[in-house]
């Protein structure tokens, strides 16, 4: 229906360097990262997906695809957020991620929540 709102996903991250579980020296650098999905339109909306674009500082991507998010499926009313913590390793010091949420309304249209872009880095890497 052309007058149904459309929902209004919005998605915030935090990201850590994880120091005790890196090997620099065998170049793996691990960070963890925190999602808060909050639904902040006027319907509600299921996670279904995830789909993940992981890149290191050499320009090399990987994609991850998957069910939910941590074993669940999040059902977000409008105003109600979900937060999980995840984790990826990376051959560099440095990288960034992006992607994009599989989603399904109340009425059963699907529609994607994008992810913006966000820096892996660890520590003083940046000025």
């Amino acid at each position: 229906m052309p007058n149904d709102p459309a929902p209004e996903i919005r998605i915030d991250v935090e990201t850590a360097y994880l120091d005790a579980e890196s090997s620099p020296d065998e170049g793996r650098y691990v960070f963890a990262y925190t999602i808060t999905i909050r639904n902040e339109g006027d319907i509600p909306a299921r996670l279904l997906t995830r789909h993940w674009h992981i890149t290191d500082a050499n320009g090399q991507t990987q994609e991850v695809h998957g069910d939910g998010v941590v074993g669940e499926q999040p059902y977000l009313r409008p105003g109600e957020g979900f937060q999980y913590t995840s984790g990826t390793h990376l051959p560099t010091s440095m990288g960034t991620m992006t992607g994009r949420y599989g989603m399904v309304d109340a009425n059963g249209v699907t529609f994607d929540a994008p992810i913006p872009e966000f820096l892996l880095s660890i520590p003083r890497t940046l000025h």
